[in-house]
């Protein structure tokens, strides 16, 4: 290695992508093409970084394997940051275990981490988690042990283990600090101010409230019947009913709910159930057919009682009935969540992300467009969408998955 290469590499691992870039800027060898790469990665100029990055593995070729392979990966982690979630995994696979053959155990661990972090994104906490449990980030440099801890503060969220997470976000700050990247130092920050903003609105009793994440445990794992809007079901301390498959189920379950310890007038239930704007004696019997089968599924939580002028909701082992709801809900709400952390996603990412078909995505997004509540750049393939975050609220990042049933 050549000292120009060597010193843009020291550039880049200090987060100097114009230090390193006035180094190899006019160079077209394989190392210089990588190095570029990255550097145009850092200053956010993703189209470009993977075109160079793609021409310098194909540069180094099929004998220089380990070179080949960090380009690889330097190119997944570009894929991951400019949400290309569809990015083939094998690939990154076999350039993970070219590097561990080789003894390149820190660009192997870099490889593993991207795949953590594509896992947290879709939604696959378990995965991420299982996986993040294979790696020991005690010999790892300061860079790599804050990528651990930033996943494990991640899973944690997730999985609604706040004090894990401040302590790993902690452990994460400190291993920044010594790594001396302003870039690094930043995420760990941002991530650090999402355990003190809102994650969910609290509505109990006429009244409305927003919580953190915290608050969102502790409401867990109390004694009160939660109506969870967020995830479509509802608990207590010791079961979950799921109704993210009756819709119909869940709007009566939610309703409900809301006007607990009251009871809900059959007209009101029957317009925020079917969204009939007139009612006549069919929507009547189908609301009693509805609640039946309500009175059913929640049958260990609580009982849904006729009244005289409609439905009560009756817990059975608490006296406290709540609703969990987002902190602000409309319309492709989810969308714009994921949309709110500042990256710009492609469509097949966000279909990803939210398990659902791509043509429901995009018909959401066409609606946001014209509202102008995401813009998007680029055309075909290439387009991309984003919308500024929303101030002072978590995305629905932070609740990616089914809350835990346990």
């Amino acid at each position: 290695m050549d000292s120009l290469i060597a010193a843009a590499a020291r550039a880049l691992a200090a987060g100097d992508p114009l230090g390193a870039l006035n180094r190899v800027a006019l160079r077209d060898d394989a190392p210089a093409l990588a190095l570029r790469g990255i550097a145009m990665a850092q200053l956010g100029d993703f189209d470009r970084a993977r075109a160079l990055v793609r021409s310098a593995a194909r540069a180094f070729g099929p004998i220089e394997a380990v070179a080949r392979a960090r380009c690889i990966v330097a190119e997944a982690e570009i894929a991951l940051v400019s949400r290309d979630l569809g990015w083939p995994q094998k690939t990154l696979d076999a350039a993970r275990a070219t590097l561990e053959a080789h003894g390149d155990r820190v660009n192997a661990a870099h490889a593993r981490y991207l795949e953590v972090r594509r896992l947290l994104l879709i939604g696959r906490v378990g995965e991420a988690e299982q996986r993040l449990a294979e790696l020991d980030p005690a010999p790892f440099p300061p860079a790599l042990r804050t990528a651990h801890e930033l996943v494990t503060a991640g899973i944690a969220m997730r999985r609604l283990r706040t004090k894990v997470a401040g302590a790993a976000l902690a452990r994460a700050g400190r291993a920044a600090r010594q790594a001396r990247i302003p870039a690094l130092a930043a995420e760990v920050e941002t991530a650090a101010r999402l355990l003190d903003t809102p994650a969910a609105r609290l509505i109990a009793r006429g009244e409305q409230r927003l919580l953190l994440l915290e608050e969102v445990e502790r409401l867990l794992a109390s004694k009160a019947l939660v109506v969870d809007a967020c995830r479509h079901l509802v608990r207590d301390a010791r079961s979950v009913v799921s109704l993210a498959r009756r819709p119909v189920l869940f709007a009566l379950a939610r309703a409900l709910a809301e006007a607990w310890p009251e009871d809900v007038p059959r007209d009101l239930l029957i317009a925020q159930a079917f969204r009939a704007k007139f009612v006549d004696e069919s929507h009547r019997a189908r609301l009693r057919v509805e609640v039946g089968r309500l009175r059913r599924m929640l049958r260990t939580l609580a009982t849904v009682n006729a009244t005289r002028h409609g439905f009560a909701l009756a817990p059975r082992q608490t006296r406290e009935v709540v609703v969990l709801a987002w902190p602000v809900e409309e319309e492709h709400a989810a969308v714009l969540a994921f949309l709110a952390d500042g990256q710009s996603w492609s469509s097949s990412a966000l279909a990803l992300a939210l398990g659902a078909s791509q043509r429901t995505v995009q018909r959401a997004l066409d609606s946001l467009a014209k509202v102008r509540k995401v813009q998007w750049f680029g055309h075909g393939r290439a387009r991309r969408w984003m919308t500024p975050s929303v101030p002072g609220f978590t995305t629905t990042l932070l609740l990616p998955a089914p809350l835990p049933l346990d």
